[in-house]
């Protein structure tokens, strides 16, 4: 395959304009033009609805015929000229931003989940930053990702009859996914390569269009490298410890050099996960090789401009690699940029430079070492940035949890992408068809849709979705195991009047995915309802080498194959983008159960929002700040951060809760009709649902969010921090750092005054100018009051002491002992504690 495989030549002169078209992945998500590869080939697009495989999959003879037709004709001018308004028009941000992003914002990514067509993901994470490449590109950011073009990427799903999961790897071919190779002014293939141990990797470079932005995909499958090196990109997310640093050096590495050869100079580099953290590393090293500058400035300079997205809840999900491999693969890089291992220990181990010592186990982690180079760092959500919190702590030394540095910034998801037919025509009637290209009003007139058109939206989705299902299920051969019957295995019996629930997730331990089963009868008793039925509706994936997730796939399946419960649970296979879209159109209610607080964001439940659907959710990640009563159903409302330590002691409890609110609430709700056929308290429940949360959980708002709350003021932070303003500040924090440990607390008093308490403290501070240091007076919660931070005033310089301040404030009173002073660094040029982390508590 070359790159003249990718010229339009073989295109007749008429529709040449169909390359393009095919190439711009926005037909995965604006569905105006599925008429036109309809047109070419209804059925590879109905199989595949890849529009570049439709286009390389018809002859020549079709596509002459086809510029000879009218009527196709007048379909693809059409197209044309609706492709041509798309790039003209004016954009939220062209409007709203005044250009300030212009040198635009680089994301780098492990996976991105565009389009079923382009298989690089395996989850939540890459989805969501497919979903914000998208709305990126409908308010017109500028914004360039760059990941992998993985051989395999993740795997593919099949069931046997017993509910055993086998993985399959299908090879993905280059030349039939809607990329192109990236060429440069000379169309030469760019390629870039990086420095392993005694060789050069050399990396392919290629392009897919999203819309207004590009995807640039790192391939390492390049002839001339070894054959082990061949395989770096072949599978997404190797349990291979050494080819997972190889893949994120790659990544981080090699996706910055790829950045340098075209030219691109972002104004922010935004890295989603810690896979990447090596960006910023070379982003800095390029940076003190232009400024001719040492490290410690480069490191200053470049971070605040360095965005760090966590979706991590728990330690163990960051990547580790040991001190043998990182010298091993990163001494020719380090050596080449002038980096030595205790620069780079120091960053990345909580070992710090010492891990170069004979024996010690320290380990550099990647989402620490993402932390030591960014300038700021958000979770996904408001209860993920308290986990966050927490699991960074330890690199905070002496820092309360709730001061460390993270922030929130709540996911949301590309609606766009996930609405059914039938509810796009509700909203645009309601709102408009430009309705996702703005910010969405709250005000947008839901409230004026007639009952009977949101029932009939909700019925017209669930007989599409059963007529998926069947046709699902066929595909998955089922007439071969129907198991006591054939027409409940092939979902005959599944009907399109029934209230369906859907779970769709990773099925992994932490997630419950069998919750539901802890009572089977009580389970079956509900599917068995003859007035009241339940159906449901499964699917997900475990990690290859996740044991219990693979057994709790294997539980459904069996539960599946109960004579009473067949034809009621269905199992879909090889869960995928295309499942999913199809699955939260269609279902009722959407449970997601996962151990709280385990769950970072949980975007899935976000998805049923657009289409009318339900929730049932654990109080957690995204559902604790969008729940209340009239818009689903929330799984112990109200639980706090502090029930982490609880471990599973919540499951039983949980479970008993989740059937009680399907016995109680949710199925008698369901059915709960009044003399013209209306479920009206269930309809009412849907249209606040869609009214009041799709706007604000879509990634619209994220997008938005991180321009006007991240992006805009980084940069502005950034355009600040000069070569020489930056060489300043690093001088100025190593004179600090040489002081700090010599400052100390005087003497602490405390007087009455007007029922307050008047704190007067003495510090020494060593030379470091006052307006350096904050002292502050600190009180945790208690039954005496809320936690108070007080920042003390300096009232004068101490006689007799050449370094010694006087500062006071006045409290609300409390027992001797509530309050504690702490000295702490002040420096409005830097982001603290985040760059600095010097704090003083007088013990």
């Amino acid at each position: 395959m070359t790159i003249a495989a990718y010229n339009p030549r073989h295109i007749p002169e008429g529709l040449t304009g169909l390359f393009s078209l095919a190439l711009d992945l926005r037909w995965s998500w604006h569905h105006g033009s599925d008429s036109l590869w309809r047109a070419i080939d209804e059925e590879t697009w109905k199989a595949t609805h890849n529009a570049w495989l439709v286009l390389n999959s018809v002859s020549g003879d079709q596509l002459e015929a086809l510029s000879n037709d009218e009527g196709f004709q007048a379909l693809y001018q059409r197209q044309m000229e609706s492709h041509r308004q798309f790039e003209r028009v004016n954009t939220w941000y062209s409007d709203e931003c005044g250009g300030e992003l212009d040198n635009g914002v680089v994301f780098f990514c492990m996976e991105y989940g565009l389009s079923e067509s382009l298989p690089l993901y395996s989850g939540g994470l890459g989805v969501l930053a497919g979903d914000y490449l998208k709305a990126a590109s409908d308010l017109g950011m500028p914004v360039t990702a760059v990941g992998l073009l993985y051989q395999q990427g993740y795997f593919r799903q099949s069931v046997t009859a017993d509910g055993q999961q086998l993985e399959f790897y299908p090879f993905n071919d280059p030349s039939m996914l809607p990329v192109s190779p990236l060429t440069d002014a000379d169309e030469q293939w760019v390629r870039v390569a990086i420095p392993f141990p005694g060789r050069q990797v050399r990396l392919r470079a290629w392009k897919a269009r999203v819309g207004r932005c590009d995807l640039l995909l790192l391939d390492s499958n390049d002839p001339r490298n070894e054959p082990g090196d061949r395989g770096i990109t072949s599978e997404l997310y190797s349990s291979n410890p050494e080819k997972r640093l190889q893949q994120e050096m790659v990544l981080g590495i090699g996706g910055w050099k790829l950045l340098r050869q075209l030219g691109i100079e972002p104004a922010v580099c935004h890295i989603n996960e810690g896979h990447s953290a090596f960006a910023f590393l070379e982003r800095a090293l390029t940076w003190q090789q232009d400024h001719e500058t040492d490290f410690e400035t480069a490191h200053l300079a470049t971070r605040a401009t360095n965005l760090f997205t966590t979706h991590t809840s728990v330690a163990a999900g960051f990547d580790h690699f040991s001190p043998n491999l990182i010298r091993l693969y990163l001494t020719p890089w380090m050596d080449e940029r002038g980096l030595t291992m205790d620069q780079l220990m120091a960053l990345g181990s909580s070992s710090g430079g010492h891990s170069l010592r004979a024996g010690d186990e320290g380990s550099v982690n990647m989402a620490l070492l993402a932390l030591n180079m960014c300038g700021r760092i958000n979770g996904v959500s408001n209860i993920h940035r308290k986990v966050t919190q927490t699991l960074f702590q330890p690199y905070f030394p002496r820092w309360p949890a709730c001061d460390i540095p993270v922030e929130a910034v709540t996911n949301g998801i590309h609606t766009p992408s996930w609405d059914s037919p039938e509810s796009d025509a509700l909203w645009t009637k309601a709102c408009g068809q430009d309705r996702w290209l703005r910010p969405l009003q709250s005000t947008c007139p839901l409230a004026s849709v007639p009952d009977s058109d949101i029932l009939a939206m909700r019925q017209a989705q669930r007989r599409r979705l059963v007529h998926y299902l069947r046709h699902r299920l066929a595909s998955q051969h089922c007439e071969h195991s129907p198991g006591n019957n054939r027409d409940a295995a092939c979902g005959l019996l599944l009907d399109a009047e029934t209230l369906t629930l859907g779970f769709a997730r990773r099925f992994t331990e932490y997630k419950r995915p069998d919750l539901l089963l802890t009572d089977p009868d009580r389970l079956l008793a509900l599917l068995n309802n003859r007035d009241h039925p339940l159906q449901i509706v499964l699917a997900g994936k475990a990690h290859p080498q996740d044991l219990h997730g693979k057994e709790l796939i294997r539980r459904w399946k069996s539960f599946s194959c109960l004579p009473a419960a067949e034809g009621k649970v269905v199992f879909i296979e090889d869960y995928d983008l295309g499942v999913a879209a199809e699955l939260i159109q269609g279902v009722d209610v959407w449970l997601n159960c996962p151990r709280h607080p385990w769950e970072a964001c949980g975007t899935s439940g976000m998805k049923v929002l657009v289409n009318g659907g339900l929730n049932l959710s654990q109080y957690d990640g995204w559902w604790a700040e969008a729940w209340d009563d009239s818009v689903g159903w929330a799984i112990r409302p109200g639980a706090t951060f502090e029930e982490l330590s609880a471990g599973n002691e919540h499951d039983h409890s949980d479970a008993l809760e989740l059937y009680e609110l399907l016995e109680n609430q949710i199925i008698p709700e369901f059915y709960d009709v009044d003399t013209s056929g209306h479920p009206g308290r269930w309809i009412e429940r849907i249209r606040s649902s869609m009214n009041g949360l799709t706007a604000t959980y879509s990634a619209n708002r994220m997008v938005r969010e991180y321009v006007e709350s991240f992006y805009l003021p980084m940069v502005a932070q950034g355009k600040r921090r000069t070569p020489a303003l930056a060489r300043e500040i690093v001088m100025v924090h190593r004179d600090i750092a040489s002081m700090w440990r010599r400052l100390r607390f005087t003497s602490v008093e405390a007087r009455e005054s007007n029922g307050e308490q008047v704190f007067s403290v003495d510090v020494y501070l060593d030379g470091i100018p006052e307006q350096f240091v904050t002292v502050e007076l600190i009180a945790e919660a208690s039954e005496y009051g809320p936690a108070i931070t007080r920042t003390m005033a300096m009232k004068h310089p101490q006689g007799g002491s050449e370094h010694s301040y006087l500062y006071e404030c006045a409290v609300p009173a409390r027992p001797e002992g509530h309050y504690t002073p702490r000295i702490r660094l002040r420096d409005e040029r830097l982001n603290l504690p985040l760059e600095n982390t010097a704090i003083l508590w007088r013990t």
